[in-house]
């Protein structure tokens, strides 16, 4: 019988020199007793006295010739394969107890029947036994027997029952000598329980030192089973009394108070010997502590849920990332198939001016929502990178609402919305803050309403100081309401996640990244606000945003004239002026450093129509050297740079004209006009020696502006 990987208690030091114990401690038993190797081949350790008699044998040498000091030896063979499968599924179930009954032929050829007790547990000097308690059931088996026998057995089975204290307390024994923690219960013939009885190692597993400690009585163990555990516990334990058959087992792990040590985790288990009525004799049981087992087995089980849950984010992650890939393809190839589609159509048409200008304008109005969608993408990953920074500076409240409406006008116009900004409630419109991203907020959010919002619509933007912040602040509640399509509850909870779009034949043909939410809360967490949505199916939306924003005094500098170069712009009428003033642009040299051929083509065309003599250089080292070459009267007078070319960047080469001796050559104005746009990037031009930054696409106008400012201000 191999059990050797079923049991994980530690090894106990059972050898030879514990058997005279064991012998003295056996010698008056009524039953039998023997230890044996728990392997195939089953070689027995020690047996009683009363094993022996069982036998019919005169001595143990006797008994060893009869049996082969095997435990198969002691088996009727035609038990032997029903007796070791059972014990070895009860086993199996119960870790170490086992119940079984079988016949055995005795020396003189009768046989009988017994039922054997068994219990494995795992030794320093043996290894793996089994320690086995047998007594003669032939009654149960032969109820035909005469009066005269039947009288004789229950003559036995009371003297075994006088005996039955003594076998208690050798059993007791035993389980401290094995270093078992142990407890019995004795029951009279009416199933009343007489006697309980806690072994010192259990007492000490909980922290007590004697039985005034804790006493041998029931409610010593019962209250102190934790609360969530006690009635399934004692369920467990009275059914198992009251199971006349005999067949289930005692068994349990839940928590225990101990003395010193707060709750820890035990198992027990248990059996019952029985009257031939079923009625309970004596209920024997052990006692492990299993603490660190459900230690491990508990920071197993939450990191198999951390690791469930990191598995389920990455799938869902995935996939929404999937259907992200999905609607950029088709977002993307919309407007591209507009660009290349009606530039065919120009190019087909090109002596049809008025064609031509209807198939250019449809061309600008791809581009520029080609560039938003680009934009987007590019605002996500910065975000979810770290690197979106917040910039607060003085501003007033209202220009934000008056440039907000601006940038709209034209669409609301052109689906003739009702639109309103409401601003009545704001007392203090001197505020700190991030203005472009402020304005990025709101005009997300509006957009939204924009292109959910059938015409004729309405779309209203209320803005409202609230009580509760502190000196110095002020708390603003924006409000932006809608009566447009409104969006499902199921949308509403993941609306602000990355990828996300309403997916309902109403918005199918609607474009984006589905981005545009998700920027919005990241960068409302950045400013350290709140937003929320509240919206119902066919009866429109409502965002609110809530920033807590510092103030600014009257008597400080007004923001309106602290615009640095490269955010500041102008008016419609200036702008035509410098469109239209070529006694300012002429003859003024340029260089423009461009390593693509497209975008040099471009701006080299808009700086020549703006009067400029141009000269251009395909990388940052060829610049530099045509800086060094130029004399006194052909100095160029502005360098327009791009940042990233090949052999040298747009920072090295600047740095370099910042190094070169000639305090003319070396502070000619450099301006970056690139495709690397961020804040990071603007930082890092002005940190190399630039006068200023200038983002792709051309935005003709803020080019020319700037271009006019700076050498103004170089002639000043």
């Amino acid at each position: 019988m191999n059990t050797k990987d079923k049991r994980n208690d530690s090894p106990l030091n059972l050898s030879e020199e514990t058997f005279p114990i064991i012998e003295q401690i056996t010698t008056g038993m009524p039953g039998g007793f023997f230890i044996y190797h728990a392997d195939e081949e089953g070689k027995l350790i020690y047996a009683n006295r009363s094993l022996i008699k069982m036998y019919g044998c005169d001595d143990l040498d006797d008994f060893k010739s009869y049996t082969g000091f095997t435990f198969s030896g002691l088996v009727h063979p035609q038990d032997l394969e029903r007796v070791c499968e059972s014990i070895h599924s009860q086993i199996t179930e119960n870790d170490d107890l086992d119940y079984v009954e079988y016949r055995i032929v005795r020396k003189d050829g009768e046989i009988r029947w017994i039922e054997d007790y068994g219990h494995f547990v795992r030794t320093g000097h043996y290894g793996d036994i089994f320690y086995v308690f047998v007594e003669d059931a032939t009654a149960k088996h032969y109820k035909q027997i005469d009066e005269e026998n039947a009288k004789m057995l229950m003559e036995e089975k009371l003297r075994t029952m006088e005996q039955l204290e003594h076998e208690t307390t050798s059993l007791r024994i035993v389980h401290e000598i094995l270093g078992s923690g142990m407890w019995t219960m004795e029951f009279d013939e009416n199933g009343k329980m007489i006697g309980v009885l806690w072994s010192d190692t259990f007492r000490f597993m909980l922290g007590y030192k004697s039985k005034a400690d804790f006493p041998d009585e029931l409610e010593s163990w019962s209250c102190l089973i934790h609360d969530e555990d006690r009635d399934g516990v004692l369920k467990e334990y009275y059914d198992t009394i009251y199971d006349y058959t005999g067949r289930k087992t005692f068994n349990a792990e839940y928590r225990l108070l101990t003395k010193d040590k707060g709750y820890r985790w035990f198992r027990s288990k248990g059996r019952l010997s029985r009257r031939s009525d079923g009625t309970p004799v004596t209920y024997v049981g052990t006692f492990v502590d299993i603490t660190e087992r459900v230690r491990i087995t508990q920071e197993f089980r939450e990191q198999r849920k951390l690791l469930e849950q990191a598995l389920k984010q990455a799938q869902n992650s995935d996939r929404a990332k999937t259907v992200f890939l999905n609607n950029m393809s088709h977002d993307i190839r919309t407007p591209m198939n507009a660009i290349i589609g009606f530039a065919a159509l120009a190019e087909a048409h090109i002596d049809d001016r008025e064609l031509l200008k209807d198939y250019i304008s449809k061309i600008l109005a791809s581009g520029n929502y080609l560039l938003s969608l680009i934009n987007d993408v590019l605002d996500m990953s910065r975000i979810e990178s770290g690197k979106l920074q917040i910039e607060e500076d003085k501003c007033l409240l209202s220009d934000i609402m008056n440039e907000l409406c601006s940038i709209v006008e034209a669409d609301i116009s052109s689906k003739e919305l009702d639109f309103s900004i409401d601003t009545s409630a704001v007392v203090n419109d001197k505020i700190i803050c991030d203005r472009l991203r402020l304005n990025q907020v709101l005009l997300n959010i509006v957009s939204n309403s924009l292109k959910f919002t059938q015409k004729n619509g309405m779309i209203c933007i209320s803005v409202s100081e609230r009580r509760g912040a502190s000196e110095g602040y002020e708390l603003y509640e924006f409000k932006i309401r809608d009566n447009g399509i409104g969006m499902s509850r199921e949308f509403i909870d993941h609306i602000f996640e990355p990828f996300e779009r309403e997916r309902t034949s109403t918005v199918s043909g609607t474009q984006g990244t589905g981005l545009g939410m998700a920027i919005t809360k990241n960068i409302v967490d950045l400013m350290k606000g709140t937003v929320t949505v509240e919206s119902e199916e066919g009866m429109g939306t409502q965002f609110t945003v809530s920033f807590t924003f510092p103030i600014w005094e009257e008597n400080d500098e007004d923001p309106e004239h602290a615009s640095s170069v490269d955010d500041k712009g102008c008016d419609e009428d200036a702008r035509s002026k410098w469109l239209a003033d070529k006694e300012f642009f002429t003859k003024k040299r340029l260089l423009l450093v461009e390593d693509n051929e497209l975008n040099l083509e471009i701006a080299q065309t808009i700086l020549e129509e703006a009067g400029f003599c141009v000269d251009t250089a395909e990388d940052g080292s060829k610049a530099v050297e045509m800086v060094k070459k130029s004399d006194k009267e052909n100095i160029y007078d502005i360098i327009l740079m791009d940042l990233q070319m090949p052999v040298m960047d747009g920072f090295e080469a600047t740095r370099e004209i910042r190094r070169l001796k000639d305090p003319v050559l070396s502070g000619i104005p450099i301006i970056a006009l690139t495709a690397n746009a961020f804040d990071e990037d603007r930082r890092l031009a002005f940190e190399c020696g630039m006068n200023g930054h200038l983002g792709k696409p051309i935005e003709i106008d803020k080019l020319l502006s700037t271009l006019k400012e700076i050498l103004e201000s170089r002639q000043d």
